[in-house]
This record gives C-alpha cells, structure tokens and sequence, in this order.
C-alpha cells in the first residue's frame, strides 16, 4: 500500500462555505477538517478544528443559511465545530473524488499557509496507479504539490505521517545532534552542513517542523 502527503491549492475557487463565512472574520481560522460525509437528502456532517472567538463562530453559524445544525466545544480559544450543513463545496468533491479511485483518506485535512495562498494538506492511502489517476483528475483551478510519497507505514507512527521524509531526516537528525537539549549541543550550521543546505532552509524547516508537532499535540 502506498501513502501520499499532498498540498492542494486553489485559485478563485469556493473550498468550503463555512471557511469563506470564517474569513469574514480576522480573529476566526478553521485549521483542519476532521472530517467531513454525507448524509441525507444533499446535507453533510462536519468536524471542523477551529482557532480563535468561538462566540463570534456561534453567531455567523447563527446567521448562515448553509448551516442547518450546529455546536461549538472549546476553550481558550480552540474548539471544534459539529455543523450539518447543505453543501461541503470543493471539499465534497475532492472526497468523491477519492471515493471514485478506491483511495483512503487519512484524516484530517489540515490548512497550511504556502508561499503565495492557504493551501489544504491531506494524506490518502491506495495503490500507484490510483493515486496517480485522481491528482490528474483534479478539478479545474486546483494545484497539486506532491510532499510526500512511498510505502504506508504502520508502525512508523503519528510523527511520519505529519512530517515530510525531509522534514523528518532533519528533525531526527536534530535530536541526534542535541539540538533540542539544554544547552544545545548543535548548530543550525552543523545540521545544514550535515544534510548539505543552506542555514536559512534548515531555520525555515524546523520551524514548520514545530509548529506541526505544536498543532498535532494540541489536536
């Protein structure tokens, strides 16, 4: 069985209803789609992880015509949001999608910041040729990077399937070196030299490194 990790983004397309209601507002983010499924006569279920006023989500859940049934958890600023909803947008396609290619998604979906947009990385599970077909039938303005692809592991554990073969070479070569204890006993200089990049590349990594392990511990 293989695994790939991937990073889908999007040009003026509607990714999902309730993520554009959310946006309206600067101190609301949904960070991942747990998960998402159809049930009846056109509606969805949701789980949505959310960051930031969650009495502020309750009322534009409130005033939103695309949310049937809904109940905010949480505290401190994160929470999740259980929503019926009439339309899952991009999200439902993308899941049919995978469903049409016997793929497994691994949840959850999870947004990203890229370079130039958000982006929605998620992990599927299913043979070559499968995978293969269904990023080539993408629909219409979505851009696939490929982060991560190769035999499904099992044992490997939670850290692998979050971090890319690089991001999890430089991390374990980290902790190898010391950098993580007190005082550090590397350098980013040494690791970069190590695995032959630059500094800046080696900063830019462990910082996303730690902000995935940050977000998975926290979820």
């Amino acid at each position: 069985m293989r695994s790939a990790t991937v990073v889908l983004r999007w040009d003026d397309v509607q990714v999902h209803p309730i993520d554009d209601l959310f946006a309206q507002s600067d101190d609301l983010t949904v960070e991942a789609i747990r998960y998402v499924s159809p049930v009846h006569e056109g509606m969805y279920v949701e789980l949505l992880e959310l960051r930031g006023d969650l009495e502020r989500a309750r009322t534009l859940l409130t005033e939103s015509p695309d949310a049937i049934e809904f109940d905010v958890v949480g505290s401190g600023g994160r929470g999740v949001v259980y929503l019926q909803c009439r339309t899952a947008g991009l999200v439902d396609k993308l899941i049919s999608l995978l469903h049409e290619h016997e793929l497994v998604l691994d949840w959850p979906m999870r947004y990203i910041d890229t370079t130039d947009s958000q982006g929605l990385q998620l992990t599927v599970l299913g043979t070559d040729e499968a995978i293969r077909t269904a990023a080539s039938e993408l629909p219409n303005g979505i851009h696939l990077r490929l982060e991560r692809l190769g035999e499904y592991r099992p044992s490997a554990g939670r850290l692998s399937s979050m971090l890319t073969e690089r991001q999890l070479e430089l991390f374990e070569l980290a902790v190898r070196e010391g950098y993580y204890e007190v005082p550090r006993r590397t350098t980013h200089r040494n690791l970069a030299e190590t695995l032959d990049i630059s500094t800046g590349t080696v900063s830019e990594h462990l910082q996303r490194i730690e902000a995935k392990l940050i977000s998975g511990y926290l979820g």
